[in-house]
């Protein structure tokens, strides 16, 4: 998640966005719809694992499955994009969703279930990255309110995915899917009705740009320090509900709190921070923040209050960090946004794909491991940024303020 314009009027920018067109609000619904899939399945992976007679480690491949494709696709979305248009991208994205979310819904096994989420993150990857740029373009009154009422999107889906996963996970754990499907769907129509088709797109964007761009010490930085993280943050998400053994409605409410800290940190702390101490020592000082937190986690992992807390608090600590660091990759090498955001994405989620798998696979042995070896991993993320720092001195002479099109566009592929 980020923050676009962290000194705009945002009591005005919020009644302004009252008035916008439609097609906006159709975007921005189906964006809601497109985050809570983070958090969805959070409630359900016990259930999962109890009723198909799975292990941790086999059901935490439904994370790992989603965020590789994803990843992989991060490096086509931008080439699909450019050839077919923005409305065409969104649609072909949500059709996707939809299909495979209904077919994990639809499953026996969970190796079935795995294959149809590595489907649903193809879907998302398409809708995430045009999801912004078509709601800009769309917009009235500029690009400050329109990025505005994006955010409110990507919060309120962050925080109420684990929420609804937790409520229809109670009826089966097929509810979530089949809600995802559903709601989709309505998405899908309201888009094809209400968003116009836009101009015939006249930049075709390279397959290779992002390759090429890792070639800069700077963005190369980041990228690791965030594929670290990754391993950090997708030990919380993926293994957590395991040890907390609690039932779907519990784990929706303490993963919908995660979500509620990650977003308004996100959104209203990271912007302070960054104007007062600088981009980079906050980006340092959340990460190991982080690398503490979970390391608590591991300590007292037999405690379940340790690990609520632990949870719900790491979401401050990660809103501060996705925020500032998202904003570093945009300035950290001379190249199109677009082209850093891609391979910053590709990096960090082909790359950290492995940490659900890897901590489902150490919990089945010891219930604090993976939260150590999350740990160690964040706290290597801190070293390779403090290594690398010398290639991103220049991140913390540049002015957060002003923002254009062409950065909001690239900043949806990065998140």
């Amino acid at each position: 998640m980020s923050t676009l314009a962290p000194q705009r009027a945002v009591g005005a920018d919020t009644s302004a966005s009252n008035r916008q067109p439609k097609a906006v609000w159709a975007v921005a619904f189906a964006s809601v719809i497109a985050f809570m899939g983070i958090g969805l399945v959070d409630p359900i992976l016990k259930p999962i694992g109890e009723q198909l007679h799975a292990s941790p480690s086999q059901v935490s491949l439904l994370f790992t499955s989603y965020m590789l494709v994803t990843g992989v696709a991060m490096l086509i979305t931008g080439v699909v994009s450019s050839r077919f248009g923005a409305k065409k991208t969104l649609v072909a994205g949500l059709a996707i969703i939809i299909v495979f979310a209904a077919l994990a819904g639809l499953s026996d096994t969970v190796t079935q279930i795995v294959g149809f989420r590595a489907g649903w993150g193809l879907g998302n990857a398409l809708f995430i990255a045009t999801a912004l740029a078509t709601i800009v373009g769309a917009a009235s009154g500029g690009v400050a309110r329109a990025i505005i009422l994006y955010e409110a999107a990507l919060g309120i889906g962050i925080a109420t995915g684990p929420l609804l996963g937790g409520v229809l996970g109670g009826i089966s754990w097929r509810g979530p899917f089949f809600g995802v499907s559903v709601l989709m769907a309505v998405a899908l129509v309201s888009i094809v009705v209400l968003l116009p088709e836009g101009p015939k797109p006249t930049h075709h964007t390279s397959i290779a740009a992002p390759f090429l761009a890792l070639r800069h010490r700077g963005l190369l930085t980041v990228s690791l320090t965030a594929l670290l993280y990754n391993f950090g943050f997708f030990t919380l998400l993926a293994y957590t509900p395991f040890p907390l053994d609690m039932g779907t409605y519990a784990i929706g409410f303490i993963f919908c709190g995660w979500g509620i800290l990650l977003a308004l940190s996100s959104v209203f702390l990271a912007p302070r921070l960054q104007r007062r101490f600088g981009s980079l020592p906050m980006m340092g000082l959340s990460i190991a923040l982080f690398a503490a937190d979970l390391a608590v986690m591991a300590a007292f992992a037999e405690h379940k209050p340790v690990l609520i807390i632990g949870t719900v608090l790491a979401g401050l600590f990660l809103g501060v960090n996705n925020t500032l660091i998202t904003e570093a990759v945009m300035i950290s090498a001379p190249v199109e946004r677009s082209t850093a955001s891609a391979a910053y994405s590709f990096v960090r989620f082909a790359g950290g794909a492995a940490a659900p798998y890897l901590a489902g696979k150490l919990g089945e042995h010891s219930v604090a491991l993976p939260f150590w070896v999350g740990a160690v991993c964040t706290a290597g993320a801190v070293l390779v940024l403090l290594a690398g720092r010398s290639a991103l001195a220049h991140i913390d002479d540049h002015d957060p303020a002003p923002h254009s099109v062409a950065e909001a566009e690239a900043i949806t592929v990065g998140d």
